[in-house]
């Protein structure tokens, strides 16, 4: 079993990431007032344990923030996690595929993008399948 340690919303694209205690989410549509709402990319999530790991080996200090996804949690392996079912708190979203890093992240630090694409190192997608209210320190864990 995992942990969510952080929360982020990011009020339209590109636009800065909001850290926030809680958040909530609504089934099929994502996170109350972050930008992707509907379609296949509603929620991103991120390890904390893989993110420190590509911080260790770039030599960089940067807060997990800049990798612009919703979620950070630690405990659970993302890499080959589609069609997963994960549980946060009392949410549950049905992950999708692997977020792909875009070009915004050399704009953070050079070779971050590089760093990111093997072994899912960038994250996860989903849709929210169970809607309801979720904060930090709650645990995370797979379903299914």
């Amino acid at each position: 079993m995992g942990q969510l340690e952080a929360i982020w919303i990011k009020r339209a694209h590109r636009a800065p990431m909001d850290s926030v205690p809680r958040a909530t989410f609504v089934t099929g549509q994502g996170m109350v007032g972050n930008a992707n709402q509907g379609g296949r990319r509603q929620v991103t999530v991120i390890s904390g344990v893989v993110w420190e790991r590509m911080m260790a080996e770039l030599g960089a200090e940067l807060d997990p923030s800049a990798r612009r996804a919703n979620l950070l949690v630690s405990g659970l392996d993302l890499e080959e996690s589609e069609d997963r079912i994960l549980a946060v708190g009392g949410c549950r979203i049905r992950l999708g595929g692997e977020t792909r890093p875009c070009e915004r992240m050399d704009e953070a630090f050079p070779g971050l993008r590089g760093a990111m694409s093997p072994h899912w190192r960038g994250g996860a997608f989903g849709v929210v399948t169970e809607g309801g209210d979720i904060a930090v320190g709650d645990a995370a864990g797979w379903l299914a």
